[in-house]
């Protein structure tokens, strides 16, 4: 067969499928042409190859067939083909991702008195596989982000003596920090801020639980000391193998009353007119040992004074020259703003980050709580 016979059948054939016309498709073939595929098997003759046509177009009718290099060899063409659909019933016996996949094909046609006697398709089967699983794990990825961000609903909390807000930028899809405001018996206010070892999904569900946990906790277990106790207990006692999370504390009273305990996490910052002051009582991290104590100081706080925890994301955001961000710009900017209402002084720190950073990508998830007193 010429190579100009060849391509005007490869054009005839293609053209139909972009039209969706199976009687232009059924003219390539011969009457008792053999089709075969790792999906439908082998099938013999024109109804049999219409069938199959049939059912590529039903599962994906929004498929496009890109054609590479053609390759002829006498009475047999081979096709480097390329095909673009929307996954949206399922393939390869998988469940529908609803997103667009991209994979290979090789068509190799066997060629005899310019029909089709046998059209045999070879799919890139782990390209496809691979593709599918990563549009699952991307969906996948998508409604947990929608979960988390439903957790950190919300970000902030008023009283009639204090404003917390707070935020959180994940370094990935999902992250591993949360913060937390709960109302507390007496008047009270409770604000945490935690972050769990690892990133990604694993990290994502056990920030999860230890959140849940401690707005169980909170309210009934007394002060932050007791209550880090007691999340230490439970995480223990649930044995999640190499996995552990750093928690910060603090109850803040109406009159001014601020206690707070630490479990493994960055000393918060207590922003006043006066200065910055770091807050370091605590103990070790919660989910390693089960007897830990975590140790509680209580202080009071002015008004205008507040109190600003956050991640270890932030000090260690890097730039372009991998430099960190570090504490002393921290401090810097926290002192720069000291009289600012809570979400500015948040923003003026994330902004700081960011400047700092530019478009270096970072490791690590970001998260920032700024608690205000305003009696």
């Amino acid at each position: 067969m010429q190579r100009e016979q060849a391509l005007a059948l490869v054009r005839h054939l293609m053209d139909a499928v972009a039209a969706r016309d199976i009687p232009r498709l059924l003219e390539c073939y011969a009457p008792d042409a053999v089709a075969a595929s790792p999906v439908f098997g082998e099938v013999k003759g024109r109804d049999a190859i219409a069938d199959t046509w049939r059912r590529l177009f039903a599962t994906f009718p929004d498929i496009g067939v890109g054609i590479g290099e053609v390759l002829v060899d006498g009475d047999r063409i081979a096709m480097l083909s390329s095909i673009s659909t929307t996954d949206r019933v399922g393939w390869f016996g998988l469940s529908p991702t609803g997103a667009p996949i991209n994979y290979r094909i090789v068509v190799l046609l066997t060629i005899a008195n310019g029909r089709i006697v046998r059209d045999e398709r070879l799919y890139d089967s782990t390209g496809v596989l691979e593709r599918l699983e990563k549009a699952r794990i991307d969906k996948e990825l998508r409604t947990a982000a929608d979960v988390q961000r439903a957790l950190l609903a919300r970000t902030a909390h008023r009283t009639a003596y204090s404003e917390s807000v707070g935020s959180s930028v994940p370094c990935r899809a999902i992250g591993g920090d949360f913060f937390e405001f709960v109302d507390l018996p007496g008047g009270a206010v409770g604000v945490a801020m935690g972050d769990v070892s690892g990133k990604g999904p694993a990290a994502a569900l056990l920030a999860a639980m230890v959140q849940g946990m401690f707005v169980v906790e909170a309210p009934a277990a007394g002060g932050p000391g007791r209550t880090l106790s007691r999340l230490n207990r439970r995480l223990v006692e649930r044995r999640v193998d190499a996995r552990y999370a750093t928690l910060v504390y603090a109850v803040l009273s109406p009159d001014g009353g601020l206690a707070y305990a630490i479990a493994g996490h960055n000393p918060p910052a207590l922003v006043s007119r006066g200065g910055v002051r770091r807050l370091t009582v605590g103990g070790p991290l919660l989910g390693v040992f089960e007897e830990a104590q975590f140790e509680e100081q209580a202080l009071r706080v002015a008004d205008g004074d507040s109190l600003v925890m956050f991640t270890d994301g932030v000090t260690e955001a890097r730039n372009a020259a991998d430099e960190e961000y570090g504490e002393e710009r921290l401090l810097a900017c926290l002192t720069s703003h000291a009289g600012a209402p809570a979400a500015e002084l948040m923003n003026r720190v994330f902004d700081a980050v960011h400047a700092f950073s530019g478009q270096a990508e970072q490791g690590d998830d970001m998260t920032v709580a700024v608690t205000r007193f305003r009696p």
